[in-house]
């Protein structure tokens, strides 16, 4: 169960920030015991594997500040979050060790889907809600919202990997947010114009 929490908070984390889960487990896995790979994903933690990250992350952070650019950059990253995240699901089993599962690791095509859904989800969310951010603002809400989500992505990585079930209770908390939202503005959008 631990391991199915933390792969989920990875996820969404990947789909704000697909760079940000990755080299987190990479760095984690390599420099600590706090996350073991699977020998298959040994690779996220090789030396030139987290380079890699650690410069895509930068050009992603930069592209996503940038009124404009950063709709241009979702619409790229449509594939690359979940496929992040469907990879940092099925990678880490960081928490396997407090419920000693290995359901997940023995069927590594549940993780992969699980995360590739629930990036997607977060991802398609952050993308739909960036134009009217930058609409409302006129551009200058962008790169305020884009460090908030960078945070955002690595406290609820960091919460996934220390803490699986907080970060089951915070995706639980911004989901109902989102929905409330939602609602809200479907009803704005049905109510009578004003006379």
């Amino acid at each position: 169960m631990f391991t199915a929490l933390t792969g989920l908070g990875l996820s969404a984390a990947a789909g704000l920030n697909a760079y940000i889960p990755m080299l987190l487990v990479g760095l984690l896995a390599r420099y600590t015991d706090l996350v073991r790979l699977p020998a298959e994903f040994g690779w996220l933690s090789n030396g030139w594997v987290l380079a890699g990250l650690a410069a895509l992350l930068v050009v992603e952070m930069t592209l996503d500040k940038v009124p404009l650019v950063d709709s241009v950059n979702d619409a790229v990253m449509t594939v690359v979050r979940p496929a992040a995240g469907g990879a940092v699901f099925a990678a880490t089993d960081a928490a396997g060790r407090l419920d000693h599962s290995t359901f997940l690791h023995d069927h590594a095509w549940i993780g992969w889907i699980a995360g590739i859904v629930v990036a997607l989800c977060v991802h398609s969310t952050k993308a739909a809600a960036r134009p009217v951010v930058n609409a409302g603002t006129a551009g200058t809400g962008a790169p305020v919202v884009s460090v908030l989500e960078d945070v955002a992505a690595v406290a609820m990585s960091v919460v996934a990997i220390v803490a699986p079930v907080v970060a089951l209770v915070v995706l639980v908390l911004c989901g109902y947010a989102a929905f409330r939202l939602i609602r809200r503005r479907r009803r704005r959008r049905r109510a009578p114009a004003p006379a």
